[in-house]
């Protein structure tokens, strides 16, 4: 074999390329989906709520897809849209606020394997405990030793841990199924009945943005595709799968026990729900499937933490001391300080009221400011023609891709309305620090700190993380 043929790059099938986004974007979040629909909304509540996500998590995906094509030289992560778009400062910004949705959705992996092993040992809570905390933090520096001596995620662990993820979501509905009551269905149609619908509605959009995380990386297989138009195609036929799957695991568990009950089951939900249709081998069997699946998911999400500092650091939008590497081409700085962060927000679990629920609602929520300035950079080059022509068939896409950025960055502001004024503050108080970061980068750069447009900025995050930490301290913010 020649040096070019070995060097040539490897061409993914459409099957395969729809696998990997399936893969991508099946985590952890669908296993809590039961309870925490039946605590906001009921059956005609759920419907709106995955209608509106459906069509606006879709938009995401198209979007990341408009850009990858429009833009194929921003290759540098998703914060590189914020960068070219508003700024090097925003660009940061975002830059930080995607690893960080890493970092906290990381711990949401601890807490629910916690909160599962909690079933069997009281004394575990619901992933809240002392113990618990202690374990996760076992298991967090256990994987970063693991991570540090260069162990890669081969293609023979993925495909184990992506049938561990599909095969007990895929039982839990076959079995549901047969178990539905029409009449437990039909008492289950309408929510709480002292919450307007709306607001039960709104009260499931940050679970739904945690369960959709990975459609933004779909964008990322283009230049494998054996055809270009594979990689809408793979787009929409993954998050049409998985679509189809989150969605039935909400419907079929309204049928299968009253809403009021399903909401108090601990999490992971599913589990609960099952034990409920066929006995406890049922919890078991959705209990073991998680686990399996969180672990592998832990390492691959571990490893994309660290990587996207590192990227970062290469790109000089991060300190440089984080694009350190070790002998084994590990970066070793970016994961240390990926599972330090961690670790920190694991402390915090100590003193939240709900802890599942509150690590998957702030992953949500940190995650929203990158996704907004992507669908702001699509948007902006739209109207501003910029890499467009001005007739034909450029002029159409142009006219759809401007569409698309008005429905996305709609449908991410209503997201950051849905999440509410709690979490936008909580999550200023992770942001606001990391300008530390980048006064390091302009340090290093021998820049000025900061231009007077980004001192607006960073006088804005400051004093929303101030507010922030006030209401913490006073009550009227819980976490």
């Amino acid at each position: 074999m020649s040096e070019t043929a070995e060097r040539a790059p490897v061409k993914l099938s459409l099957l395969t390329m729809t696998t990997m986004v399936v893969g991508t974007m099946v985590g952890a979040g669908v296993f809590t989906l039961p309870g925490r629909f039946a605590a906001a909304t009921g059956v005609s509540g759920a419907l709106i709520a995955w209608s509106i996500a459906g069509v606006g998590t879709l938009t995401l995906a198209l979007m990341f897809q408009a850009l990858s094509n429009r833009k194929p030289h921003l290759d540098a992560g998703i914060y590189a849209y914020a960068k070219a778009g508003f700024g090097e400062y925003l660009g940061f910004f975002s830059a930080f606020g995607y690893w960080a949705t890493t970092c906290v959705g990381n711990v949401s992996f601890w807490v629910l394997i916690m909160s599962t092993l909690g079933g069997l040992f009281p004394a575990l809570g619901e992933g809240d405990t002392v113990l618990a905390v202690v374990l996760s933090s076992a298991g967090l520096w256990g994987f970063y030793l693991l991570v540090r001596q260069g162990v890669r995620e081969a293609a023979a662990i993925n495909r184990i841990v992506t049938l561990a993820k599909l095969v007990p979501i895929l039982v839990f509905i076959v079995i549901a199924l047969f178990y539905v009551d029409p009449q437990v269905f039909a008492d289950n149609m309408a929510g709480p009945s002292d919450v307007a619908l709306f607001e039960q509605v709104r009260a499931t959009m940050l679970v739904m943005v945690f369960v959709f995380l990975g459609v933004e990386g779909a964008s990322v297989y283009s230049r494998h595709a054996r055809r270009r138009k594979d990689v809408g195609r793979a787009t929409v036929l993954g998050y049409l799968s998985v679509f189809a799957i989150f969605a039935s695991v909400t419907m079929v568990s309204y049928g299968i026990m009253p809403a009021a009950e399903m909401a108090q089951l601990r999490q992971p939900s599913m589990a609960g729900v099952l034990e409920a249709a066929v006995g406890g081998w049922g919890s078991v069997f959705v209990s073991v499937g998680l686990i399996v699946s969180v672990l592998g998911a832990y390492l691959a999400w571990t490893m994309i933490a660290a990587e996207l500092l590192f990227v970062a650091a290469k790109d000089r939008d991060m300190p440089r001391f984080l694009a350190r590497q070790s002998d084994r081409d590990v970066p070793v700085a970016a994961l240390l300080t990926t599972t330090v962060l961690s670790q920190a927000m694991l402390l915090v679990v100590l003193v939240s009221a709900d802890a599942v629920n509150f690590v998957v609602d702030l992953t949500s929520a940190l995650s929203l400011i990158p996704f907004l300035f992507a669908a702001g950079y699509l948007l902006k080059i739209a109207a501003q023609r910029d890499g467009y022509g001005t007739v034909g068939v450029e002029a159409r896409e142009r006219r759809r891709e401007l569409a698309l950025g008005v429905l996305a960055t709609a449908y991410v502001v209503f997201l950051l309305f849905a999440a509410g004024l709690d979490f936008v503050l909580v999550s200023s108080i992770i942001y606001a620090p990391a300008s530390i970061l980048f006064i390091m980068v302009r340090r290093e750069q021998g820049r000025r700190w900061f231009s007077p447009r980004e001192a607006v900025i960073l006088a804005v995050s400051l004093g929303a993380a101030v507010v922030g930490v006030v209401g913490l301290a006073t009550g009227w913010l819980v976490i």
